[in-house]
């Protein structure tokens, strides 16, 4: 055993060396996965939707990482096939994917449309699905690779007016297990995170919203919301060798709100 022991290494924790996809990180908590591997070690691919990438561009290549991206919109099925070749053209490899684009629309349930159902599904769940199913044939031809899915808070509950993105988080639960179970195989790790309500710009009408801020900081034990750099170290375990017998799982860095009642 304790030749076993001595194996383990802090370079465990390291990224040197690796390939990172990251959706939707050139703005929001996807910017604190990228930046957070960047400074482990990793190079990024970026797919993006929205134009400003100089942000997260120069907080990258401030590490002395590399960074390239592509725009395009993910529910399409041809970008998101131009997403894995262009990193495969770019790197030669994907060792980490991040599913990290999401949307949420909010309306009363009786009024809710269809189409803000089927939107909010597509880039939530299907393309989740469609992108790591293209990644994977290309992590078991090396037979490693790590797949992080975002999940939430509300992955474990239920809120008012916003059913597909409360469901599509239950199913991300769902679909990492699935992914752990099928890829598992040819030694590619797939978890979850699901962050907890965390101060951002996307939340900040909450945040303004006392009423609602207190309620949740009424369920956090550690008695704040969370911040960006909160969700950093927990995302570089998982992409790191440091978590390869972790499979299939998802952990909530939310300060212990689905501890409380």
């Amino acid at each position: 055993m304790g030749k076993s022991l001595n194996q383990f290494s802090i370079n465990a924790f390291s990224l040197k060396g690796k390939t990172a996809i990251v959706t939707g990180a050139n703005q929001g908590l996807g910017m604190a996965y990228a930046v957070a591997f960047a400074k482990a070690g990793a190079d990024l691919y970026i797919p993006h939707f929205t134009d400003d990438i100089s942000e997260v561009k120069q907080l990258i290549e401030e590490t002395g990482q590399k960074a390239a991206f592509i725009q395009g919109d993910l529910t399409d099925k041809s970008y998101v096939k131009r997403v894995v070749d262009g990193c495969m053209e770019e790197y030669g490899k994907i060792d980490i994917l991040v599913n990290n684009a999401g949307v949420g629309i909010f309306g009363e349930f009786l009024d809710y449309s269809d189409h803000a159902w089927e939107k909010v599904m597509d880039i939530n769940l299907n393309a989740v699905y469609y992108l790591s199913h293209l990644v994977v044939k290309e992590m078991a031809k090396k037979q490693s690779g790590k797949i992080i899915n975002i999940a939430s808070a509300l992955a474990f509950t239920a809120d008012k007016n916003c059913p597909p993105y409360t469901t599509s988080k239950h199913a991300i639960v769902g679909l990492t297990k699935v992914f752990a179970n099928e890829a598992g195989q040819y030694n590619i790790q797939t978890n979850a995170i699901a962050p907890g309500f965390l101060a951002t710009e996307m939340t900040k009408g909450f945040l303004e919203d006392e009423s609602y801020y207190n309620k949740i900081v009424d369920r956090i034990p550690i008695g704040r919301w969370g911040e960006a750099a909160d969700l950093m170290g927990t995302a570089v375990f998982l992409a790191s060798s440091a978590s390869n017998y972790i499979n299939g799982w998802t952990i909530n860095v939310d300060g212990g709100f689905a501890t409380t009642l």
